[in-house]
This record gives structure tokens, C-alpha cells and sequence, in this order.
């Protein structure tokens, strides 16, 4: 494989998931965000959504005209995050009712993040991973919710929180890879790619 020609696809329109990529030397030569149905089957456990979510966005995307016309030659990599406090899952709250109910229910109590991973190499085979980290909040008061949602960080965000923002100011302990929380585990994603035959270390000192 020409090693200059190699080209990878980020199955995402997540700022964050951008911004930690090229933090770590890569810059998508394409982003193409996928549709994908996020809703958790019936007991689906909150690893098992995220592993599957992440394997369904990368198949969407390697169906997609855009990611076909770069030619073989190509890596994509697809993510999805999930929320919970125990087996129950926290959405992505589309209100500001369900967003002061994420932060009470996170609030002086430990959940976990996990994140899915699957990259799709040229020969189309799949390779994915679960990482999870844990996090526990402080007590948070009623100013700490209130000023939290009127600053409107929760939009879109996985357990309605942004950790790289003011929400960062909750957080007591973590345990695990701060960048999964933020939404792409860096450690995992490089150690996957450069297993897979992606060039990491060429695209570090052949800056596009």
C-alpha cells in the first residue's frame, strides 16, 4: 500500500472527536457523519449499545458514495458514547427538563463512560473496542445545576455534561482515559489504527 495515498475518514460531525484527532497528529481527509438509529434495544447494557453503535455507524459509512470515491485505500473511524449510572443509560437529552434530571441523578455518585470504537480498514474488516472510564461528581447544589443548564454546555452531549468544559468543575475523581469522556479514547484509537497499518507516524511528520 503507498503510504501517501492512504487516506482516513472520521464517521462523525463531533467537533470534540475532531479536535482530539488532530491533537494527536491525524487530520481526517474526510468527515462524513453517519445517521444511525441511537436507541438502546430492550435490556441492552450500556457497553453492549455503545460496541454496537459504533460498528453500525463505521458499516454506514463504508456504504457511503463519498467514503467509496476516496478509493481503497482508505481508514474509517466511527465512535459512539454512552452514559450510565449502573445498567441504566442516560440519552442525550434533547430538553432542558431532561438534562436537570441527567445532572441530579450524576450528582454526588459515580457513573461510568463508555466508549465504542471501530475502525474499518481498506479490506473492510472491522475492528472495535469498548473503553470505559469512571467518574464521580460532587454534590451539586442548585446553583451548580441551574448555572450548568442556563450556560446550555449539556446540548447534544452523552449524560447531558460536557467534561472539557465548566462541567469539569463537577468532576472529584476519574479513573481512566479522560479523552474517552470527551468522546474518543486516544490511547486506543492510535493503538488500533497503527495495529491496522495505518501510517500514525508518517502523517506526524508529513503534516498535510
Amino acid at each position: 500500500m503507498n503510504e501517501e495515498r492512504v487516506k482516513l475518514v472520521l464517521a462523525s460531525g463531533s467537533p470534540r472527536r475532531l479536535a482530539l484527532l488532530e491533537q494527536a497528529g491525524l487530520t481526517p481527509d474526510l468527515l462524513n457523519p453517519t445517521l444511525v438509529d441511537e436507541l438502546p434495544r430492550k435490556n441492552e447494557a450500556p457497553r453492549t449499545l455503545a460496541k454496537r453503535l459504533a460498528k453500525t455507524k463505521a458499516e454506514a459509512a463504508l456504504h457511503s458514495r463519498k467514503v467509496q470515491d476516496l478509493g481503497p485505500s482508505r481508514f474509517v473511524i466511527a465512535a459512539d458514547t454512552v452514559v450510565a449510572v449502573g445498567r441504566r443509560i442516560i440519552p442525550k437529552p434533547e430538553s432542558i427538563d431532561e438534562a436537570a434530571a441527567a445532572l441530579h441523578l450524576l450528582s454526588g455518585r459515580a457513573h461510568r463512560v463508555y466508549t465504542g470504537v471501530c475502525i474499518a480498514t481498506p479490506r473492510n474488516q472491522l475492528r472495535d473496542r469498548v473503553v470505559e472510564t469512571k467518574v464521580r461528581f460532587k454534590r451539586l447544589s442548585r446553583e451548580d445545576v441551574e448555572s450548568y443548564l442556563m450556560c446550555g454546555e449539556w446540548r447534544g452531549k452523552a449524560g447531558g455534561y460536557a467534561i472539557q468544559g465548566r462541567a469539569d468543575a463537577f468532576v472529584r475523581t476519574i479513573n481512566g482515559s479522560y479523552s474517552n469522556v470527551v468522546g474518543l479514547p486516544l490511547y486506543e484509537v492510535v493503538s488500533m489504527l497503527n495495529g491496522a497499518g495505518f501510517p500514525i507516524y508518517f502523517n506526524w511528520f508529513n503534516p498535510t
